[in-house]
Formats: structure tokens, C-alpha cells, sequence
């Protein structure tokens, strides 16, 4: 029952303070418009303020992890450049390069958009050419801070695919010697299978002639066996002292005969070997060539890999270039207005109910 009573009562006052402001309305709204226009008319006397943004996009360059992939990496975090940025880091560098004093320098605001590698940056002046200067200079300090890390990258690319250039000068130096050699190589087999083939036919020729000489000492040997069986007295003795003779003659000859076909066969034993040999040389040549023209190949696509890399390397770039907001973004008149509106009549109402509440009181008292 208490309960009920004291929501009857708060539902009287409360009505009470509506009939109130209802009967002094004219004492609320000439307050609250005069407020709302004072805030409209000093709106319009403060100076117009622009915001300038434009976006940047850090250098990056290409690597390659552990496991082969290739991905790309920023000298630079967006967020912490966006950090660095709006503590006012660069404000120094770029109030000594436009002589902007120290206590008049704008705050120049900064944000990673989200998802992306872009940079956000904005400065709000009430010189747009002002403001568009001090984000060029910011951007050029910038650029001129992360390409130095991208000049560092680039500048090991070319040395590394220096290197590999020079290492490929090399390889086509001694595959070249190689094949020098293998050609050389090739005509000294060539030369021996020919001093060979020479050799051969001289051992034919030597085993031709043996073959003459044999048959010629059997025929002077039956001639000897007849004169001895004819038993010549006078003529017996001359004759076989000249078959004798003839015959050791011969035999000396194939002698010789015998150990330049010996030579021979040394000899043919030697270039034999010596065929072999460069053809195992040969054997050994291309199999180098063949390493070298891979380690030939494994360069070139060094090179290729390099002047990849070399060129997905970007440098800090403006994406956005410094522009100027399509109006004045301060001050906001409407949103002062309706402030001051807003303020006005919670003021103004304010004051009605406590003149109300204070007149009651003396009443009662």
C-alpha cells in the first residue's frame, strides 16, 4: 500500500513539472533558441578547418622461407609506422623543412586500415595547400627512411646475381676447355687407332715375309739333302757349304723378322691401351661437362630467381595523394547548434522547475 501511494505521489510531481514547463514554456523556448543561435553565429565567426589524408603503402621486397615459399615481407609494420606518426615523430623534420613553428604544428593523426597494408594519414588545417604540404613532407620522409632498407635489399640482389654471373663466365670458361680437350682428345685416339692400324699391317707384312723366308730355307734345305744323297765328290763340298750358308742366312733374317713383330705387338699392346685410356678420358669429360652444365643451369635460374625478386620489390608508395576533405569538417554548426540547443533547454527547464520548487518552499514556509 505505501508502495502505490509513493508511485501516485512521483506521477503527481511529475505531471506537476510538465503542467509546469508547459505553462512557462515561452521562458524555456526563447532561452533555448537564443542559445542555439549564439551557437550558430559563433560557429560561423570561428575559422573553417579542412582535413588533408592521403595513403601510403610501406616498401616491401620478396624472401624465401625454411621450406621453399616465397612471401612477401614490409620493412615496416603499418601499425607501428601509424604509431610512430601520431606520437610525432616525424613533426620536427617536417616543421624545420616547412618552418612551421613548434606551438602552431597540427597534430598529424594516423591508422592502419583494417585487413590491409595501407597507412591512413590525415592532418586538419585551415590552409588545405598547408596541410597537403606537411603530408607530402611526411610522405618523403618516409619513403626516404624505408627505401633505404630497399636500396640495402636490392644492392645484395645485384651482388648475389653479380656473382652468379661471373660464376657462370667460369663454367662456360671450362666447359669450353672441355671440349678442347675432348676434341683433342678425340684426334689422339683417332692418331692411334691409325699408328694401329700401321702396326697391324706391318705384322702382316712381317709374317708375309717370314712365310717367304721359311719356304725359302725348306727349299734350300731339300737341295741340300738332294746334293748330299747325289754324292758329288767335288761339287758336293762347294754346294753344300753355299746351302748352309743361304740357310743360316735366312734364318737370321726371320730372326729378325721375328723380334720386329714382337716390337710390333708391343707396340699395338700400348696403343691399345692408350685407346683406352682417352676413351675413358673422354668417358670423364662428358660426365664433367655434364656437371658443369648443371651447375651452369643452377645459376641461370639463380639469376632468374634474383631479377624475380628484384622486381616484385615495391617501394613506399603514395596511393592516395594529399586531399583536401569536400567541406569544412570544423566547426560542425549543426552539431553545435543542436548542442546548444540541447543545453539551452535542459538549462532553461531547469531553471523554471527550481523557480517553481523554490516558490512552493516560501509558500510553506
Amino acid at each position: 500500500m505505501l508502495q502505490q501511494d509513493e508511485f501516485e505521489v512521483e506521477s503527481i510531481d511529475l505531471m506537476r513539472y510538465i503542467d509546469i514547463a508547459w505553462k512557462r514554456r515561452w521562458l524555456i523556448i526563447v532561452p533555448t533558441v537564443v542559445i542555439a543561435v549564439l551557437a550558430g553565429l559563433w560557429s560561423l565567426m570561428l575559422p573553417k578547418i579542412w582535413e588533408v589524408d592521403a595513403l601510403v603503402i610501406p616498401s616491401k621486397f620478396l624472401t624465401q622461407n625454411e621450406a621453399g615459399e616465397f612471401k612477401q615481407i614490409l620493412v615496416a609494420e603499418p601499425k607501428q609506422i601509424a604509431s610512430q606518426i601520431s606520437q610525432g615523430s616525424y613533426n620536427s623534420l617536417i616543421g624545420a623543412e616547412l618552418n612551421i613553428d613548434a606551438s602552431q604544428f597540427p597534430k598529424i593523426s594516423a591508422e592502419n586500415l583494417r585487413d590491409t597494408n595501407l597507412v591512413r594519414i590525415s592532418v586538419r588545417e585551415n590552409d588545405p595547400q598547408e596541410g597537403k604540404s606537411i603530408l607530402l613532407s611526411l610522405f618523403n620522409h618516409l619513403k626516404s627512411e624505408f627505401d633505404k632498407k630497399i636500396d640495402v635489399e636490392i644492392s645484395t640482389l645485384d651482388n648475389t646475381s653479380e656473382q652468379a654471373k661471373n660464376r657462370i663466365l667460369d663454367l662456360n670458361l671450362k666447359i669450353d676447355s672441355q671440349k678442347i680437350d675432348k676434341e683433342r682428345t678425340k684426334r689422339d685416339i683417332e692418331a692411334d687407332k691409325n699408328k694401329l692400324a700401321i702396326a697391324e699391317d706391318r705384322i702382316s707384312k712381317v709374317q708375309e715375309e717370314m712365310m717367304s723366308v721359311k719356304k725359302r730355307v725348306s727349299e734350300l734345305d731339300e737341295l741340300q739333302r738332294k746334293t748330299m744323297s747325289e754324292k758329288r765328290e767335288g761339287a758336293e763340298t762347294l754346294a753344300l757349304l753355299l746351302y748352309s750358308n743361304e740357310i743360316q742366312q735366312n734364318i737370321r733374317y726371320m730372326n729378325t723378322l721375328e723380334d720386329k713383330v714382337s716390337d710390333e705387338r708391343v707396340n699395338i699392346q700400348d696403343l691399345t691401351f692408350s685407346i683406352r685410356s682417352k676413351e675413358q678420358q673422354l668417358l670423364q669429360m662428358d660426365n664433367q661437362i655434364s656437371q658443369i652444365q648443371n651447375l651452369l643451369s643452377n645459376a641461370k635460374s639463380e639469376i632468374k630467381l634474383l631479377e624475380e625478386k628484384k622486381n616484385r620489390i615495391d617501394y613506399t608508395q603514395l596511393v592516395k595523394a594529399p586531399t583536401q576533405s569536400l567541406g569544412p569538417v570544423s566547426p560542425n554548426k549543426k552539431k553545435n547548434v543542436m548542442i546548444a540547443g540541447f543545453l539551452g533547454f535542459c538549462i532553461s527547464l531547469g531553471i523554471v522547475i527550481m523557480g517553481d520548487i523554490m516558490k512552493t518552499r516560501k509558500k510553506k514556509g
